[in-house]
């Protein structure tokens, strides 16, 4: 059944870019002042494929050492499978990675990758180093890509710590890592990130740079959302050099990793493969994963916009489930692709349909912050419901882009595809051209607006505050080895709400079954199809002319 799922999903995806997507040619303002700099390493690509088989075994706390500042031998401790000798360059851990998984008062899952196939071992501590008992699963480890993938899943953490963590193979281990465990208060601080999608070290590091920035503003941030599109074209190449650039980042940090475009479609199971997420619910793990998880007084969903290229009925289904079933007092959704922008994607129908899609299912479930990548650039509505400013409406902010790769204002999409009366913010930051929103246009321009966007997100009861940020680019003259330096917030809103006022008014199971999805698919694509041609077309050969004058003019597609 697996297979038929994926190939009738492949064929569709196929057939709808060839018909309809493939048209495409493919305020506030504060200073402070940042000076570390991004370590980097070298990695060694290579490639073949086969698939993940998963087993578990339970094994029991692990001997420690002191605080390392370097890749460590300690003597072996108990190892989950047996393994041949090899050089200590092809057993060191890489790629590692900590992301929720389960209840984040207690569980994380990690994943990490060696050019070996070795022995999986993680050892975690106190913040003091006493060696903590814990629940340790591993997953059986198995090859992909001409890698070798680990994953661990670790509960029975004690609430509101700090650990040091490190993995590897009993004998040659990672430096020490840190993460944090959620305290159950009503108090979350988180970073967001999008769109590094970078294709070379230099843009990685730049990419890398901005995110240890978020760190710099935020230094008590509980975990990063990475909104999408870590690299261009999810190659084995591409994912070392997002390691080498983020490799410190990622170890002291929980993510919560989003499936981007880049990341999941006509790279299938790259995601899945990279981070150890709870994929219990997940309608399907081809090319993205959906799931959602608690933290302090908030209910987080994320979802899977690749899902036969938009957004299956599926998954409509169970973010609506999902929703009323939890009682926290903030929703907050994240996804990669979406529904309100003026950048290059934003005038294709994968995306825009998520207008017609999702929003009234947000609308319905009282979602209260709705966060998305995929356009390279900064947006905030107005609270909209039905499509109109309504202040009993979801916030959607398109969250900027982190790396090197940013798009200009699309002018042609206004009061086309996005009506203008909703929006409250505007951020480009690419050089060059008009870069903010001033309230009646964005042709103003702010120089220090010109580099990557990070955002810093603090819940405290019943108020929500909302900072974006732009880490300035260096001179382009400049080496990179050049700090920078400048951080200048772009944006800045509050929510505030009553708590205690959601009720769940869902208890049943919300997992779908491969027959489940399997029979949504065709509805699914023909309603994504259905509205391309009915609504989109229509819409898009209106604004033909005005898309012509600014390639023409503007040399803007």
């Amino acid at each position: 059944m697996l297979n038929i799922k994926k190939l009738i999903a492949l064929v569709l995806s196929v057939s709808l870019l060839l018909g309809i997507v493939a048209t495409s040619a493919s305020a506030d303002e504060g200073v402070m002042l940042i000076s570390d700099e991004v370590a980097t390493t070298e990695f060694v690509e290579t490639e073949s494929t086969t698939v993940e088989e998963e087993t578990t075994t339970e094994v029991s706390e692990t001997e420690t050492t002191t605080v390392a500042d370097e890749t460590t031998t300690v003597p072996a401790t108990e190892e989950t499978t047996d393994a041949p000798v090899v050089a200590p360059s092809d057993a060191t851990p890489r790629r590692i990675s900590v992301v929720v998984n389960g209840d984040t008062k207690s569980s994380k899952g990690i994943t990490w990758f060696t050019t070996a196939n070795t022995s999986s071992v993680v050892e975690i501590t106190t913040a003091d180093g006493e060696k903590v008992s814990a629940n340790i699963v591993y997953t059986d480890v198995t090859e992909w890509e001409g890698n070798f993938m680990h994953k661990a899943t670790v509960t029975g953490l004690a609430a509101g710590t700090t650990f040091r963590y490190r993995v590897g193979n009993g004998t040659l281990f990672s430096d020490w890592g840190t993460f944090v465990t959620d305290n159950g208060d009503d108090k979350v601080n988180f970073v967001a990130i999008a769109d590094i999608q970078a294709s070379n070290l230099e843009n990685f590091i730049k990419g890398a740079e901005t995110a240890a920035a978020a760190y710099k503003v935020m230094p008590d941030a509980e975990f990063m959302v990475n909104l999408g599109d870590f690299t261009d074209d999810s190659t084995n190449e591409e994912w070392d050099y997002y390691d080498t650039a983020m490799a410190d980042v990622n170890l002291n940090s929980t993510l919560v990793p989003i499936a981007g475009n880049h990341d999941g479609l006509g790279v299938w199971n790259w995601f899945n493969n990279m981070f150890n997420l709870d994929t219990s619910e997940s309608v399907q793990v081809l090319n993205g994963v959906n799931y959602s998880f608690d933290y302090g007084n908030a209910h987080f969903a994320v979802l899977n916009t690749n899902d036969l290229l938009s957004i299956s009925f599926a998954q409509l289904t169970w973010l609506k489930n999902d929703m009323n079933s939890t009682d926290k007092d903030w929703k907050i959704v994240f996804m990669h692709k979406s529904p309100y922008s003026l950048g290059k994607d934003a005038k294709w129908p994968d995306a825009l349909y998520l207008q017609r899609s999702l929003t009234s299912v947000l609308d319905s479930c009282g979602v209260d912050l709705v966060m998305s990548g995929h356009d390279h650039q900064y947006l905030r509505t107005k609270a909209i419901k039905n499509g109109k400013a309504n202040e009993d409406g979801t916030v959607y902010v398109l969250a900027g882009t982190a790396g090197a790769k940013r798009y200009e204002v699309r002018s042609f999409l206004a009061n086309n595809f996005l009506d203008t009366d909703i929006l409250d913010a505007l951020v480009i930051h690419k050089n060059g051209y008009g870069n903010y929103w001033n309230g009646k246009d964005w042709n103003s321009t702010n120089e220090d607006f010109w580099g990557g966007c990070f955002n810093t997100i603090s819940i405290d009861g019943g108020k929500l505050t909302f900072d974006s940020y732009i880490l300035k680019d260096r001179p382009d003259e400049a080496p990179m080895d050049t700090p920078r330096e400048t951080i200048t917030k772009s944006d800045s809103f509050t929510l505030e709400k009553a708590v205690g006022q959601n009720k769940i008014t869902f208890t049943g199971d919300n997992t779908t079954s491969e027959i489940e999805y399997y029979l949504g698919v065709v509805p699914s694509f023909f309603g994504l199809a259905t509205y391309a041609i009915g609504e989109w077309l229509p819409r898009f050969l209106i604004m033909v002319p005005a898309l012509l004058d600014s390639v023409i003019n503007e040399d803007v597609f």
